[in-house]
């Protein structure tokens, strides 16, 4: 038998279940493992799995399983939710993006090792192989669900209004990976008008992450229906960063064989790190959370940043590591999108990679551009 199993979030992975599922379902057949999700890439570099978890792919994960259904016999979704009902919520907006869930097998694996993990059948083809895995992790049993609408709308034309369900109090809310509210309660409605999110019904509004989506005085508008909308953090604190294996001698090398550095700029968008980085050799990250996210990521991959912040920092909660050779410049309050926009327009020519002699020379460049704003800089 061909199994895909399709891996989403870092937690499955942190807690080491992604690595016995993986062992242990291989008794059925072939394993072919594929991970869904940037934060949780950077939890299979943490557990050495990328021999085994393919993260080569930046690809939803109902995308991942539509490509198994045409290569697969069975199709397992191995997630780690928040609670049971957050992982069925999860799976419903996965199942509901599938053109035929009916096409083969899929069985979730949902909180494995814990006393309310489920495994869950998502078609009627699925329940034999769903009683068999059950069995084998000595997990529940649920039946076969009703696909419910995941993400429930009131379309008024002008206005719009999103009910998000799944929010814990005291949890950031995120919209197309921007925080833009703190919730105060479990019942969050997001409003907008003519593309604007003008409300936040039981949370209290991020109005500079507001600014940041609508893309400050360009004023875009979004489509509240098809947007990213996530609570919590990013990653919980269970997890073992591995000892970077060398220093920024790299860059050096780089240098040497080339005469130049490619430099990518991060511009709120720290959830794309793995795409964006490419081959550069560093990377400009504006923003203090996508600072310390992109940074953290990118110094498994042995990469430094400049970062540019302002003190507009959320904390997420994991860990925050930066590749020696990295610098974090800390502006005047409000200035870090300023700063990174003329970043942008100066030295990259409008785009998001260009090539430099080197990342001294980069680095002077922007201190200099900056220099009339910073508060200090940081080493690392």
């Amino acid at each position: 038998m061909e199994i895909g199993i399709v891996v989403h979030g870092p937690d499955v992975v942190d807690s080491g279940m992604a690595a016995k599922v993986i062992d242990k379902i291989g008794a059925l057949g072939n394993i072919s493992a594929v991970m869904a999700g940037t934060i949780g890439k950077t939890a299979v570099l943490d557990a050495h799995l990328e021999n085994i978890i393919d993260m080569s792919k930046s690809l939803k994960p109902s995308k991942c399983i539509e490509d198994f259904f045409i290569t697969k016999d069975l199709i397992i979704l191995l997630n780690h939710g928040k609670t049971t009902e957050n992982g069925l919520l999860f799976a419903n907006i996965v199942v509901s993006r599938i053109k035929d869930r009916n096409t083969k097998p899929l069985v979730q694996i949902e909180r494995p090792d814990l006393s309310d993990g489920k495994v869950i059948p998502w078609n009627n083809q699925s329940v034999d192989m769903a009683i068999k895995i059950s069995k084998m992790f000595e997990m529940e049993l649920e039946n076969v669900p009703e696909l419910v609408t995941p993400i429930s709308i009131e379309d008024h034309g002008h206005r719009i209004i999103r009910n998000v369900y799944g929010v814990h109090t005291g949890e950031m809310i995120m919209v197309n990976g921007i925080i833009v509210g703190f919730a105060e309660s479990e019942d969050i409605r997001i409003i907008s008008e003519n593309g604007f999110i003008r409300e936040i019904h039981g949370a209290r509004i991020k109005e500079h992450g507001l600014e940041k989506l609508h893309g400050y005085n360009h004023r875009i508008p979004i489509d509240l229906r098809k947007c990213w909308v996530k609570s919590g953090a990013l990653r919980s604190s269970n997890f073992t960063v591995p000892r970077k294996e060398t220093g920024p001698e790299r860059i050096s090398e780089h240098i040497g064989k080339t005469g130049k550095i490619r430099a990518v700029i991060i511009d709120h968008e720290a959830e794309k790190t793995f795409e964006l980085i490419g081959d550069a050799d560093i990377a400009v990250t504006i923003g203090d959370d996508t600072t310390d996210i992109a940074a953290d990521i990118l110094y498994r991959l042995r990469i430094p940043i400049i970062g540019i912040t302002d003190g507009d920092i959320d904390g997420f909660s994991h860990l925050k590591h930066k590749y020696p050779g990295s610098v974090v410049i800390r502006l005047k309050p409000g200035n870090d999108d300023k700063i990174g926009k003329k970043i942008r327009e100066t030295f990259f020519d409008g785009k998001a990679i260009a090539d430099f002699k080197s990342i001294t020379i980069l680095k002077n460049n922007i201190f200099e551009l900056s220099k009339k704003f910073i508060i200090f800089s940081t080493d690392y």
